[in-house]
């Protein structure tokens, strides 16, 4: 059976669209989204230059722990993982804020 790499792909985002929660698909526009702002914050620093370097740092820094914080939601929320943690949908969520709140005390401290 051989089959193309565009057949794959279609495979792939019909699979997607069709089996993944509604809920999974926000946290993956969210995540797409923290490596989006990374990535621009990259960019700028290359095309720019780095004068405020620890602006830099705590900007790039905060779009990665974005990322990880969004992943572990991602993975506590997934039914299919539901054997592997023991609690609810909602204390992920709460610990996904618990965290982002921290994140940003930390990031603002660092700004100066």
């Amino acid at each position: 059976m051989s089959t193309t790499t565009a057949d794959i792909f279609s495979r792939l985002a019909r699979d997607y669209a069709d089996e993944t929660p509604l809920r999974l698909k926000v946290i993956d526009t969210y995540m797409v989204f923290c490596v989006a702002v990374g990535l621009a914050q990259f960019a700028y620093c290359l095309l720019v230059g780095t004068f405020p370097y620890n602006a830099f740092l705590a900007g790039f820094g905060s779009a990665v722990a974005c990322f990880v914080f969004a992943a572990n939601l991602r993975i506590k929320t997934n039914a299919k993982n539901a054997s592997q943690f023991t609690g609810t949908a909602e204390s992920a969520f709460a610990e996904f804020v618990f965290c982002h709140i921290t994140l940003h005390f930390i990031v603002a401290n660092f700004l100066g």
